[in-house]
């Protein structure tokens, strides 16, 4: 179990590619761009 072996996170990482040991981090979305708390109505 190494760089070399697919099945592992540091194998994931040295290949760069994702899966059940290293999945993707997802983006939060804030609830400040969700309600949009600063934007002013035209009038």
């Amino acid at each position: 179990m190494g760089k070399g072996d697919k099945k592992t996170k540091r194998g994931k990482i040295n290949r760069g590619t994702f899966g059940a040991r290293r999945p993707r981090i997802k983006k939060r979305v804030r609830t400040e761009n969700k309600i949009n708390v600063n934007k002013k109505v035209k009038i």
